[in-house]
């Protein structure tokens, strides 16, 4: 069972990354919240199941749907996925010092980016939000590598760049074949996660 529910995650992310390519969005709606779906059951079904890992992925999916409805919408699915972060930072097995000293080389390798994305959003509030978000995720990357999880910091580092991606195509400038490099790199993120994470 636990199997299928792997197999069916993987199947629904090749839907959804052919749903993205060719513009099928009423498939998209489908095959995106199925796959952070199965990868839910498929970390609820390990012999000693992660709350924290449990809590990143449902609140994942909840950000998926949100980033999915209408554009006013976009602030709670950036918040959805700030808390999933921390929820993954929780959840990772690695010393404080070491969290820190990855922090800084992460956060201080993705100063120029960041400040171009912050730069380029409008709204104060949102801005805000946006370089709380950058912050946090670079924190999970760094707790991610500081772990020694060489799965984890793969995935964690694809995450981080499909969220670029999407901050980047947002908020600077539209990026050719961005939306498919976005659940690309987003799936198998989530996926590399999970399954470093699953106990």
């Amino acid at each position: 069972m636990t199997e299928l529910c792997l197999i069916g995650a993987i199947v629904f992310a090749l839907v959804d990354w052919f749903a993205v390519a060719r513009g099928r969005r009423y498939l998209e709606y489908l095959a995106k919240p199925a796959t952070l779906g199965l990868l839910l059951l498929y970390a609820a079904a390990g012999p000693d199941a992660s709350r924290y890992l449990l809590a990143a992925l449902v609140l994942s999916l909840l950000g998926d749907v949100y980033l999915m409805l209408p554009e006013e919408l976009f602030p709670a699915g950036l918040a959805a996925f700030l808390l999933a972060h921390v929820a993954y930072i929780a959840d990772f097995d690695a010393a404080p010092l070491a969290r820190a000293g990855w922090f800084l080389v992460v956060a201080g390798a993705s100063v120029p980016l960041a400040r171009r994305i912050i730069r380029s959003v409008r709204e104060v509030p949102l801005r805000v939000g946006v370089g709380l978000y950058m912050a946090v995720i670079s924190l999970m990357v760094a707790s991610a590598i500081a772990s020694g999880e060489i799965t984890a910091a793969v995935g964690a580092l694809l995450f981080f760049v499909s969220d670029a991606l999407i901050a980047l195509d947002r908020f600077v400038a539209p990026i050719a074949g961005a939306r498919l490099a976005i659940i690309v790199t987003y799936h198998l993120g989530q996926l590399l996660l999970v399954i470093a994470l699953r106990a």
